[in-house]
Protein backbone atom coordinates (compact mmCIF):
# COMPACT_ATOMS: atom_id res chain seq x y z
CA UNK A 1 0.00 0.00 0.00
CA UNK A 2 1.03 3.32 -1.01
CA UNK A 3 1.43 5.86 2.58
CA UNK A 4 2.09 9.81 2.39
CA UNK A 5 3.02 11.35 5.50
CA UNK A 6 5.49 14.46 6.43
CA UNK A 7 8.49 13.40 7.43
CA UNK A 8 11.29 16.81 8.47
CA UNK A 9 8.60 18.47 7.09
CA UNK A 10 8.34 17.46 3.45
CA UNK A 11 5.97 15.52 1.84
CA UNK A 12 6.79 12.06 1.24
CA UNK A 13 5.36 8.95 -0.32
CA UNK A 14 6.38 5.71 0.30
CA UNK A 15 5.19 1.78 -0.32
CA UNK A 16 4.74 -0.22 2.68
CA UNK A 17 3.15 -3.89 3.56
CA UNK A 18 1.04 -4.10 6.28
CA UNK A 19 4.12 -5.32 8.81
CA UNK A 20 6.43 -2.96 7.64
CA UNK A 21 7.85 -0.63 10.71
CA UNK A 22 8.58 2.65 10.25
CA UNK A 23 12.38 2.09 11.20
CA UNK A 24 12.67 0.88 7.78
CA UNK A 25 10.72 3.35 6.11
CA UNK A 26 12.40 6.36 7.42
CA UNK A 27 15.99 4.98 7.03
CA UNK A 28 15.43 3.83 3.46
CA UNK A 29 14.04 7.77 2.68
CA UNK A 30 17.69 8.51 3.94
CA UNK A 31 17.06 9.01 7.68
CA UNK A 32 20.07 7.01 8.93
CA UNK A 33 20.58 8.46 12.46
CA UNK A 34 17.02 6.63 13.58
CA UNK A 35 18.97 3.01 14.26
CA UNK A 36 17.63 0.06 15.19
CA UNK A 37 19.99 -1.51 18.37
CA UNK A 38 18.15 -4.46 20.45
CA UNK A 39 15.05 -5.17 18.12
CA UNK A 40 13.18 -5.66 21.73
CA UNK A 41 11.98 -1.60 22.51
CA UNK A 42 14.57 -1.12 24.87
CA UNK A 43 17.25 0.80 24.06
CA UNK A 44 15.89 4.18 22.48
CA UNK A 45 18.21 4.54 19.67
CA UNK A 46 14.90 4.56 17.06
CA UNK A 47 13.21 7.67 18.51
CA UNK A 48 11.19 9.37 16.31
CA UNK A 49 8.28 12.25 16.59
CA UNK A 50 5.04 11.61 15.67
CA UNK A 51 2.90 14.56 15.40
CA UNK A 52 5.93 16.23 18.13
CA UNK A 53 5.45 13.24 20.87
CA UNK A 54 8.76 10.93 21.07
CA UNK A 55 7.81 7.45 20.03
CA UNK A 56 10.28 4.10 19.17
CA UNK A 57 9.91 3.83 15.81
CA UNK A 58 10.26 -0.21 15.80
CA UNK A 59 7.20 -0.43 17.29
CA UNK A 60 5.27 2.08 14.75
CA UNK A 61 3.80 0.25 11.86
CA UNK A 62 4.58 2.54 9.04
CA UNK A 63 0.67 2.67 7.93
CA UNK A 64 -0.26 4.26 10.98
CA UNK A 65 1.63 7.13 10.02
CA UNK A 66 -0.65 8.02 7.26
CA UNK A 67 -1.32 11.68 6.53
CA UNK A 68 0.97 12.26 10.04
CA UNK A 69 4.23 14.29 10.98
CA UNK A 70 7.69 12.74 11.42
CA UNK A 71 10.85 14.64 12.71
CA UNK A 72 14.40 12.80 12.84
CA UNK A 73 17.39 14.02 13.60
CA UNK A 74 17.96 15.16 10.38
CA UNK A 75 14.98 17.82 10.80
CA UNK A 76 16.76 19.11 13.51
CA UNK A 77 20.03 19.39 12.98
CA UNK A 78 20.74 22.92 14.48
CA UNK A 79 18.81 22.75 17.62
CA UNK A 80 20.64 19.06 18.02
CA UNK A 81 23.78 20.46 17.35
CA UNK A 82 23.71 23.07 20.05
CA UNK A 83 22.44 20.59 22.22
CA UNK A 84 25.82 18.53 21.21
CA UNK A 85 27.96 21.32 22.12
CA UNK A 86 26.75 20.78 25.84
CA UNK A 87 27.03 17.12 25.34
CA UNK A 88 30.82 16.98 24.23
CA UNK A 89 31.36 19.47 27.31
CA UNK A 90 30.50 17.55 29.47
CA UNK A 91 31.79 14.41 28.27
CA UNK A 92 29.07 12.52 27.30
CA UNK A 93 29.75 11.82 23.88
CA UNK A 94 31.65 9.08 23.05
CA UNK A 95 30.99 6.62 20.34
CA UNK A 96 27.95 8.76 19.40
CA UNK A 97 26.13 5.44 18.42
CA UNK A 98 22.82 6.30 20.76
CA UNK A 99 23.50 9.53 20.65
CA UNK A 100 20.54 10.73 18.01
CA UNK A 101 17.94 8.56 19.99
CA UNK A 102 18.82 10.18 23.03
CA UNK A 103 18.82 13.74 21.47
CA UNK A 104 15.50 12.89 19.80
CA UNK A 105 14.27 12.65 24.08
CA UNK A 106 16.38 15.77 25.82
CA UNK A 107 14.77 18.09 22.87
CA UNK A 108 11.24 16.45 23.07
CA UNK A 109 11.59 17.04 26.94
CA UNK A 110 12.78 20.60 26.60
CA UNK A 111 9.22 21.22 24.88
CA UNK A 112 7.35 19.40 27.02
CA UNK A 113 8.67 20.07 30.78
CA UNK A 114 9.34 23.01 32.46
CA UNK A 115 12.49 23.23 34.30
CA UNK A 116 12.44 19.35 35.02
CA UNK A 117 14.30 18.57 38.32
CA UNK A 118 16.92 15.84 38.23
CA UNK A 119 14.60 12.58 39.06
CA UNK A 120 12.04 14.22 36.46
CA UNK A 121 15.11 13.74 33.76
CA UNK A 122 16.14 10.34 34.77
CA UNK A 123 12.74 9.00 34.46
CA UNK A 124 12.18 10.85 30.66
CA UNK A 125 15.27 9.55 29.28
CA UNK A 126 14.81 6.07 31.32
CA UNK A 127 14.47 4.05 28.21
CA UNK A 128 17.93 5.60 26.23
CA UNK A 129 20.60 2.92 26.83
CA UNK A 130 23.95 4.85 26.44
CA UNK A 131 26.97 1.74 26.48
CA UNK A 132 29.67 4.26 26.59
CA UNK A 133 29.50 7.08 28.94
CA UNK A 134 27.28 5.94 32.13
CA UNK A 135 24.92 9.33 32.50
CA UNK A 136 26.37 11.67 34.89
CA UNK A 137 27.95 13.13 32.12
CA UNK A 138 25.02 13.13 29.85
CA UNK A 139 22.54 14.47 33.38
CA UNK A 140 25.35 17.75 33.56
CA UNK A 141 25.10 18.73 29.82
CA UNK A 142 21.30 18.53 29.75
CA UNK A 143 20.77 20.47 33.11
CA UNK A 144 23.39 23.28 31.99
CA UNK A 145 21.32 22.87 28.39
CA UNK A 146 18.31 23.32 29.59
CA UNK A 147 19.14 26.32 32.48
CA UNK A 148 20.56 28.09 29.23
CA UNK A 149 17.44 27.70 26.91
CA UNK A 150 14.98 28.90 29.94
CA UNK A 151 17.22 31.76 29.74
CA UNK A 152 17.00 31.90 26.03
CA UNK A 153 12.72 32.22 26.78
CA UNK A 154 11.18 28.83 27.61
CA UNK A 155 10.48 25.99 25.60
CA UNK A 156 9.82 25.48 21.76
CA UNK A 157 6.76 24.53 19.93
CA UNK A 158 7.16 21.86 17.31
CA UNK A 159 6.64 22.77 14.36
Amino acid sequence: MEIQFILNNKQVTADVGPDTLLLDVVRSLGCKSVKCGCETTNCGLCTVWIDGKSRLSCSVLAAGVEGRQVMTLEGLEDEAAEFGRFLAAEGGEQCGFCSPGFIMNVLAMKRELDNPGTEEIKEYLAGNLCRCTGYMSQLRAIQKYMAVQKEKGGKEEYA
